[in-house]
């Protein structure tokens, strides 16, 4: 028996999808183009993910020093091992 060569429903759905999709992603990258020449240089050159980092060891937060404290005073109340 030979196989039907004429394309399903499905398929032709599948195309269609596909073709919906890919229009999308070419009208995201069009805004991506257009936002990315709107912005212009940064400032003096400096990257704003690493605007105000200073080198070297940084603080501890807040929240970090209250589990030190906490875990102090807990081994301190069970005594030595």
């Amino acid at each position: 028996m030979p196989k039907n060569s004429n394309p399903t429903g499905r398929k032709r759905a599948r195309e269609k999808a596909q073709a919906e999709r890919n229009q999308e992603k070419q009208k995201l990258r069009l805004e991506r183009r257009e936002r990315k020449a709107n912005v212009g240089p940064r400032a003096d050159g400096e990257d704003p993910d690493l605007a105000g980092i200073v080198a070297g060891p940084q603080p501890r937060p807040d929240w970090f020093e209250d589990s030190e404290e906490s875990s102090d005073e807990s081994e301190s109340e069970s005594g030595p091992r």
